[in-house]
């Protein structure tokens, strides 16, 4: 599969200090990215180089093949872009921004207004179309921001916390917009974002930054493997079994470990294939099984994870760790 996004050792640095340090990652084409870290962690800045709205002060990038900095006019006319904030003109109406756009795209007159009829229609926007800007909601201008960013059917998207300041609802809307312009079309989609939640649900790759420094890299579900083998299952019993019970279980061959929790056990697994045994087991020990849900990990446990144990003096363990290279 062809790689997206390569970027090897790419660095910049402010007066203020180093924002991205020595970044290297690959993205392969039609995947979904989630670039997390805390405030200040150099992500903003990294997607301002992949689009080569910023030089670097070392190192390389290719995007689609290209490089930013040689080729940023052609690159930026296959990709898209929504920022934190929304830019929209509050003069003007949702058309009139959305039409702009796509002249300045260099669709014509025609196409261009068959496109906005579309997009505003598909973002449940038409009955405000000829409203100014000025007097939306945000959860009203992120639609038409991420609108805009598709107006030329770009092969990859950019997006810099597209959900900031949206109630739960408006952030779903926006999510669900966002994960439909990914698998329809196929694009490589770059998902920067506080939001785990949002992120988890969305992300193929995953991609932690802290202090301008790239701290965990890969699929969500491989780096949670590789943190926390097996599968954790909670069994509700209606209350915490006794002593023997939690023991015998343990004793299991596909038991990797187990806790006694207020209404039951919380038993790690070796894969999913274990839990109906472990059902009959709890049976035949005389416990009553409600109910089982298995708890796999995910983006937000890597995340949380890799923060934790992240301090100033650990971060050439965690870059040079196995995560980075599964």
């Amino acid at each position: 599969m062809t790689d997206a996004i390569v970027c090897e050792e790419l660095t910049r640095e402010f007066p203020s200090g180093r924002a991205v340090d020595r970044l290297t990652f690959a993205v392969p084409q039609g995947a979904v990215l989630a670039l997390l870290g805390p405030n200040g962690a150099g992500k903003t800045t990294s997607i301002r180089l992949m689009n080569g709205i910023l030089a670097p002060d070392s190192g390389t990038c290719r995007v689609m093949g290209l490089d930013p900095q040689v080729n940023g006019t052609e690159l930026r006319a296959r990709t898209g872009v929504v920022t934190e904030n929304a830019g929209l003109d509050d003069r003007l109406t949702a058309r009139e921004n959305l039409e702009i756009t796509g002249r300045l795209r260099g669709l014509g007159a025609k196409r261009t207004a068959e496109i906005v009829d579309d997009l505003l229609e598909r973002f449940d926007m038409t009955s405000h179309a000829d409203h100014r800007c000025q007097g939306f909601s945000t959860g009203q201008r992120r639609r038409v921001s991420l609108a805009r960013a598709l107006i030329h059917d770009p092969e990859m998207l950019f997006l810099d916390e597209p959900t900031s300041g949206l109630d739960p609802a408006g952030a779903r809307a926006v999510m669900e917009l966002i994960n439909r312009s990914a698998r329809e079309r196929g694009r490589t989609i770059v998902l920067c974002t506080h939001f785990l939640s949002e992120a988890g649900s969305t992300a193929d790759w995953m991609a932690v930054m802290h202090q301008g420094r790239l701290v965990s890299f890969g699929r969500p579900a491989e780096l949670a493997t590789a943190r926390w083998p097996g599968l954790e299952v909670h069994f509700d019993l209606g209350g915490p079994p006794d002593e023997l019970t939690r023991s015998e279980i343990s004793a299991l061959p596909s038991v990797l470990s187990t806790e006694v929790d207020a209404v039951g056990l919380v038993v790690t697994v070796t894969d999913r294939a274990q839990i109906p045994g472990v059902v009959a087991a709890l049976v035949g020990l005389g416990a009553t099984v409600y109910g089982t849900q298995a708890r796999p990990r995910g983006l937000e446990d890597v995340y949380f994870d890799v923060q934790s144990r992240y301090d100033s003096s650990a971060i050439t363990s965690l870059v040079d760790s196995p995560a980075l290279t599964s």
